[in-house]
């Protein structure tokens, strides 16, 4: 196996030209020089130095040889671990951030925008999946930092770090269900009215699904969705009653093309959290980045 140590140290000796000026450059002992020349001598099986009353000077058919080599790769790994200094207290390279649609548009659009003003240099890789997808690509380190709509199961494979934003679902109607405004409703009368639901097997529809049966009710889907965006569309069009966060309609609830129900009881408040590869390295600007989440 190779030792860089030794090479190092050959290395030192031969630009200072002096066991002495070396041990000092290296910060080791003059002794630990000479057995370090002495070991590498004996591992290639040639003499590397002529010992001069005036220092050390690169034997011809040894040091002389190998010295330009050696120089190249100490350099090639010095710019190796700078690179990777660099990554560790200034923001350059590549962020790979994994998320839903929505929660790029809702809950990190505006973050990554002020990042960027602060370091534009930083590279933005946008990943965009479901929350489960985003755990395996986040394991399979494919990207460095998830957002995830929760709760989810736990996982030994990652590290949930942090709310960033809670999400308060309500049922929202268009102008077709305008005889509902003003009025209180309870989850069991929502059952004869047209709803429309996210898609199974989204935390979304666990969520409502598991809010309901605590209820002893369970409330089917006319139509199922994929998107909230194409759910907003069709309650707009009249085609059902959504169950949606209101964080993700404070734009229709304001202009008025969507209003809010006043369903009884109200469905607990979940979050999105931030999710980590458990025991994967941070760069500075995943640190910076989640500095300004944390804002």
């Amino acid at each position: 196996m190779v030792n860089l140590e030794l090479y190092r140290v050959f290395y030192t000796v031969a630009k200072c030209g002096s066991l002495t000026k070396a041990a000092e450059e290296l910060y080791i002992s003059q002794p630990a020089v000479s057995q370090a020349i002495k070991q590498l001598e004996t591992q290639l099986g040639t003499s590397l130095f002529n010992r001069l009353h005036k220092g050390m000077e690169l034997s011809v058919q040894g040091g002389e040889l190998v010295y330009p080599d050696v120089e190249r790769a100490l350099q090639l790994l010095n710019g190796v671990e700078d690179r990777l200094s660099e990554m560790r207290t200034t923001a350059t390279g590549t962020l790979r951030i994994g998320a839903s649609e929505t929660i790029f548009q809702y809950c990190l659009a505006e973050k990554i925008v002020e990042f960027h003003e602060l370091y534009p240099q930083v590279k933005f890789e946008l990943i965009t999946s479901t929350s489960p997808r985003t755990i395996e690509q986040l394991k399979g380190d494919r990207c460095d930092i998830g957002f995830l709509n929760l709760p989810i199961d736990d996982d030994d494979g990652i590290v949930i770090s942090d709310t960033i934003m809670l999400l308060d679902d309500i049922f929202i109607a268009g102008e077709a269900f305008s005889e509902l405004k003003g009025k209180q409703l309870s989850m069991w009368e929502l059952q004869k009215y047209p709803l429309l639901m996210m898609e199974e097997r989204t935390v979304a529809r666990a969520t409502l699904d598991h809010f309901c049966h605590s209820l002893g009710i369970k409330l089917a889907p006319t139509i199922e969705v994929n998107s909230w965006g194409f759910m907003k569309r069709l309650a707009v069009d009249g085609m059902g009653i959504g169950c949606i966060p209101r964080e993700y309609t404070l734009n229709k609830l304001r202009d008025g093309s969507l209003f809010e129900l006043n369903v009884t009881p109200t469905m607990p408040s979940r979050s999105v959290g931030m999710a980590l590869k458990k025991n994967g390295s941070m760069s500075f600007a995943m640190r910076a980045f989640i500095d300004i989440l944390n804002k």
